[in-house]
């Protein structure tokens, strides 16, 4: 028996928050990934695992059946991920018909993810978009019905079976990632739909918490029927249970910071570079600092870019003491006006996967930074502070430990 909590969700821990947006905010999706192309304006990346796994398939049907069906199993593999591709591009077109943009899609050996710009909180948005991936498999599906394929339970129970034909072999295949990604289960599909129904009658943070515990339960029961049964089980029970965990904190995190102007969140006192700087410079200030991420501002004292740290390492070593942070800053820094909250700052440093947010004033000029560090700060002194307790714009000296 699996006995579900909602209590770690329903007192957030600023400290817990504060890893969680570090990994949110610092996990690079392009790392360990290759592309392979773009499609209506979002990258396609494969990942090595991925590639290593088709090298998995093809050998060890090679040991077993020779270079034809070596080859057949790796043709169904190729095209059941082509078709897991369909479905993740179903949820990037219907995102898409809401203004959420999709930057790239990963196909990974558990399957497909797609990195949407923002989840929206609107119900019907985000049921309409859980919903046309698995839509998308039943369409293949029936469409392989269509051209003769047979829907068996036999097909599924042997898919690996070069006896049985490609199009029977995907077509139940298809049905299958259909119900499966339909489990209650958040984040995935089953789990996304969950939080919308939900989300009509309780409210988007408590439908967050309700469907991440209903996620993280039927994630250990996945991890137990995978100890049996197939350890892949085992994998998907574990990303299932961290991610549904890590958005559960990140919704209560935005929903805290409603309301909360900004300013009570940003750093005041740092470290700029100009463009005209040079690479040496910026490593002297970097060395003389504990900072990051340093902002670059022109002469009116606008952000114009980025430049984290080891940015800034790898430009050493690449192109020398004598280059010019213009060529090696990051062009695109996120800004939020001084008078707006601190959800937004939040937002921007998810959708964007910023590393910092720069605030600035009514002419556009730099007046500080949000950054995962300083709004963890300010969430563990909130906590610590008498309640109905405010306070202004706040310093970090640049050279802080």
């Amino acid at each position: 028996m699996i006995e579900l909590s909602l209590a770690p969700l329903a007192k957030p821990d600023p400290d817990h928050y504060l890893n969680r947006i570090r990994v949110t905010v610092r996990e690079d999706s392009m790392r360990w990934s290759l592309s392979i192309g773009t499609i209506s304006g979002t990258a396609v990346r494969v990942h090595i695992t991925f590639l290593l796994f088709l090298g998995w398939i093809f050998a060890a049907d090679y040991a077993s059946g020779g270079p034809d069906e070596a080859w057949t199993g790796l043709l169904f593999m190729v095209l059941l991920f082509a078709c897991v591709l369909a479905h993740e591009f179903g949820h990037i077109f219907t995102a898409r018909a809401f203004g959420v943009s999709t930057p790239n899609v990963t196909l990974l050996p558990i399957g497909g993810v797609a990195q949407l710009e923002r989840i929206p909180e609107e119900p019907r948005q985000e049921f309409l978009i859980a919903i046309a991936g698995p839509a998308v498999n039943v369409v293949i599906a029936f469409g392989l019905v269509l051209a003769g394929a047979h829907l068996n339970g036999g097909a599924l129970a042997s898919v690996d079976s070069a006896q049985i034909s490609m199009v029977d072999r995907l077509a139940n295949v298809n049905l299958f990632l259909a119900v499966f990604n339909m489990i209650p289960a958040f984040p995935m599909d089953g789990g996304r739909v969950l939080r919308a129904l939900l989300a009509s009658r309780m409210g988007y943070t408590r439908a967050t918490e309700v469907a991440a515990a209903t996620g993280q339960g039927v994630a250990f029961l996945l991890g137990f029927i995978g100890l049996f049964w197939n350890p892949l089980l085992i994998f998907i029970a574990i990303f299932v249970y961290l991610a549904a965990s890590s958005e559960a904190h990140m919704v209560a995190l935005r929903a805290m910071a409603r309301g909360v102007p900004v300013t009570n969140a940003m750093m005041t006192q740092f470290a700029k570079l100009t463009p005209q700087a040079h690479v040496d410079e910026a490593v002297q200030t970097l060395l003389r600092t504990s900072q990051s991420e340093f902002p670059v501002i022109d002469s009116a004292g606008k952000p114009v870019g980025l430049l984290g740290r080891g940015d800034l390492i790898r430009a050493l070593k690449q192109l020398g003491p004598d280059a010019r942070v213009a060529d090696v800053m990051s062009p695109k820094v996120p800004t939020v006006g001084h008078r707006r909250c601190l959800d937004e700052a939040l937002r921007l440093l998810q959708e964007k996967s910023a590393p910092a947010v720069a605030v600035v004033d009514a002419d556009g000029r730099l007046v500080g930074l949000v950054t995962p560090e300083t709004v963890g700060e300010m969430l563990m002194l909130h906590q610590a502070m008498p309640q109905g307790t405010t306070w202004g714009p706040w310093s970090r000296p640049s050279g802080a430990g």
